[in-house]
């Protein structure tokens, strides 16, 4: 399944169900798509205006990038419902035998090393974005300002998101020299993106 291509209504019906993939993992990522391609919206209602001349090199050149993040942040969505999966598999695998029981342990503990690479991606995928959101501040079309604020929190919504999802796998991680490194890495990133999102928010108010 592509949850990207889904409806929204069709998105959100699934997302409310009993199933438990896709949850909040896909649901950062979607906030993320949504953070970036406001971004982009913003430089596309720049680009070509004359009142910005002086800044069209960096609408255009932010717009291409705002897009390329918003296609990563949808492909995160599957990446991080078929993660999920994957670890639901392994908790599933018979423990009728300590072979078994050791096989299960070990998918299990893989499976929750790979349910963490998404979330950690898009936690990285939000740092780049607020910087390129930041970077049109008083550079872009004045009368979207406030897209660019809900950008910024749609930004921080993701990066939160993904770094509960982070935390969730991590707490069961066998190899605790790994899960610190995931934590203090992770919250290099939150150390980076909450202020600027915080800042981009707190501009875009100032100038309403």
């Amino acid at each position: 399944m592509y949850l990207c291509k889904l409806e929204t209504l069709a998105f959100v019906d699934l997302l409310a169900s009993k199933e438990p993939a896709p949850g909040g993992g896909s649901a950062a990522a979607l906030e993320g798509a949504l953070g970036t391609a406001l971004a982009a919206m913003v430089c596309s209602l720049t680009v070509g205006k004359e009142r910005y001349a002086a800044h069209q090199e960096l609408a255009s050149q932010a717009k291409d990038r705002a897009l390329d993040l918003t296609a990563a942040y949808l492909d995160l969505m599957d990446r991080d419902t078929e993660a999920f999966n994957a670890v639901s598999a392994a908790f599933k695998l018979p423990k009728a035998t300590e072979e078994e029981k050791a096989a299960r342990t070990a998918a299990i503990q893989e499976g929750l090393k790979g349910c963490t690479r998404p979330p950690f991606q898009m936690m990285e995928l939000a740092v780049e974005a607020l910087e390129l959101t930041a970077s049109l501040l008083g550079k872009s079309n004045e009368s979207a300002a406030s897209d660019l604020g809900v950008s910024a929190l749609s930004l921080r919504a993701a990066v939160q998101g993904a770094w509960l999802n982070v935390l969730i796998n991590i707490t069961s991680m066998k190899d605790r020299e790994l899960a610190e490194d995931h934590r203090q890495k992770g919250e290099a990133l939150l150390a980076r993106a909450l202020p600027l999102a915080d800042r981009i928010y707190e501009e875009v108010i100032q100038g309403l």
